[in-house]
């Protein structure tokens, strides 16, 4: 069973948090040490203080990329994902894992019901996650 989950209770601002699970916050790209409402690759991002995995989806590698092809890959996906994130309104959905053995909370994000994963799939900046990572070098 999927069910949306609100994990913004006491971040604070700048966040808004709606009755209806709706996010909205302004991301920016990840830099280094303090990490919060930032984007760190194509498929992983603070919200707050926490740090969020989309589970629907599997990105190019950025730390480190296994070759040049896919170094130009993940920075676009990266820079896609926050256009994406930065576009709206949008809420998280818990699934049927809370969280990756890294301590990542696992969610899809969904815009007016459609997964943001899967623009980035239809984008050719992901693919769908099948429980293991593959390499996107030519």
């Amino acid at each position: 069973m999927v069910a949306t989950q609100d994990i913004t209770a006491g971040l604070g601002p700048p966040m808004t948090a709606r009755a209806s699970g709706s996010i909205s916050v302004r991301f920016g790209i990840c830099p280094d040490g303090l990490h919060r409402d930032c984007v760190v690759d194509g498929d992983t991002f603070w919200l707050g203080d926490q740090k969020i995995r989309i589970a629907d989806i599997d990105t190019p590698e950025l730390s480190p990329p296994r070759c040049e092809a896919e170094k130009i890959k993940g920075e676009a996906a990266k820079i896609r994902l926050l256009d994406l994130l930065n576009d709206g309104e949008f809420s998280l959905v818990a699934g049927d894992r809370d969280e990756d053995r890294y301590g990542r909370k696992l969610r899809r994000v969904v815009r007016d019901g459609q997964s943001i994963g899967e623009i980035l799939i239809s984008e050719g900046l992901a693919r769908r996650w099948d429980g293991a990572r593959h390499h996107w070098c030519d």
